[in-house]
């Protein structure tokens, strides 16, 4: 049996956070319908009347998080392929990739502040000063904190500053479902630009790899991906709201508004946690999320929360792998509906969408690892 370059770059992606051999990579690549790569399908993608979907960058290997510059650049960060990017002019013949870190320690998070390009590592997170004036010749990195946990098992980051001026790093748990005793895994955690005066934010968070703040309320809102191993329709994923620190949202004990996990459910009072505002599909790998503040998306998008669905990697039949969106009533719950979907097709998957990020001129920018590619979405009426 022969393998391509892209599917053994897939099969390390798909496997590499459960610590498994390369060649159990290659079996499960080859037996699992839903990982198979193929080229890119546009036309299969259906979006809202008066939406266009167009490639704005590809070549990028392992495409995650999203970060946008002070001058129009965006970052890119990566997981198994330990790369950072820096795209200049995307969706242009004048495109241009360049490579600001490699070697690094699934280098996923990335975030802009004060001129600067701070990225997330397992169990650190540094710092690239002056980056948009340095991107072909990048600095030596900064190390900002360099004491976050080394355990692989959801210790991928997403990063991001909020109102308050902190960073917030998510410390996923170090398995499918336990009861850890260092505070700070499944949690969220905040610190200041240089890296001093590290906290707990919000505990009972099982792996978020996604999360904004509310343009009116300065609310933190977060996805949160259900545990495995109860079903193909349990636990839900979650869309979770922070009124402020100090909330515990649940894991281990409890998941979505009260279903009370098989092990552990009996360790934690139902009243002592908060529940999700919205959950959503069980199993659906709900990453990276906005809230849309454009202003070229016709009105009643404003504001939204727009969700990357990653996809379903242990369901008998395959869900996600879309983009959706929550509308809110009152700042409180709301509608959840499809927004954008064709990544999945026939029960195989071509694409994986991870991250958003909305651009000055009002389109949405999604990042999709499995094509090492960037989408842009607009509203051409």
């Amino acid at each position: 049996m022969l393998f391509s370059l892209r599917q053994v770059s897939l099969a390390r992606f798909l496997i590499s956070p459960f610590g498994q051999a390369p060649f159990l990579s290659l079996l499960l690549l080859a037996f699992c319908p839903v990982c198979q790569a193929a080229e890119f399908h546009l036309e299969r993608i259906r979006l809202p009347k008066g939406f266009a979907i167009e490639i704005f960058a590809q070549d990028l290997p392992g495409a995650r998080s999203l970060a946008l510059g002070a001058k129009g650049t965006v970052f890119v960060g990566t997981r198994g392929e330990g790369k950072v990017y820096a795209l200049l002019n995307g969706g242009t013949p004048q495109a241009k990739v360049f490579t600001i870190a490699h070697g690094l320690n699934e280098p996923n998070g990335v975030a802009f502040h004060d001129g600067a390009l701070y990225v997330a590592e397992i169990d650190r997170v540094i710092r690239f000063d002056r980056i948009e004036e340095r991107l072909a010749n990048p600095p030596q990195p900064v190390l900002v904190n360099g004491s976050f946990p080394h355990e692989k098992h959801h210790g991928w980051k997403f990063i991001r500053f909020g109102p308050d001026g902190k960073l917030y790093v998510p410390v996923g748990a170090p398995c499918n479902v336990c009861d850890p005793k260092d505070a700070r895994f499944a949690s969220i955690m905040r610190m200041d630009p240089n890296g001093q005066h590290l906290e707990i934010f919000a505990k009972g968070v099982r792996n978020t790899v996604g999360f904004d703040w509310h343009p009116a309320t300065r609310e933190l809102w977060f996805t949160d991906n259900g545990r495995d191993l109860m079903g193909d329709d349990l636990p839900p994923d979650e869309l979770n709201r922070a009124k402020g620190p100090g909330l515990h949202f649940g894991y281990p004990y409890w998941h979505g508004k009260g279903i009370a996990d098989p092990e552990f459910g009996g360790r934690m009072p139902k009243e002592k946690f908060v529940p999700p505002e919205v959950e959503l599909p069980a199993h659906v790998a709900a990453l990276g999320i906005r809230f849309y503040t454009g202003s070229t998306f016709p009105a009643e998008y404003r504001n939204r929360i727009f969700i990357a669905e990653h996809g379903s990697w242990n369901r008998s039949v395959p869900i996600g792998y879309r983009i959706s969106m929550v509308g809110l009533h009152d700042g409180s719950d709301g509608d959840y509906r499809v927004f954008a979907q064709g990544w999945l097709h026939n029960g195989r998957a071509w694409g994986r969408p991870v991250d958003l990020q909305t651009m000055p001129d009002g389109s949405l920018l999604v990042s999709d690892d499995l094509r090492g590619a960037i989408y842009r979405i607009s509203y051409r009426k």
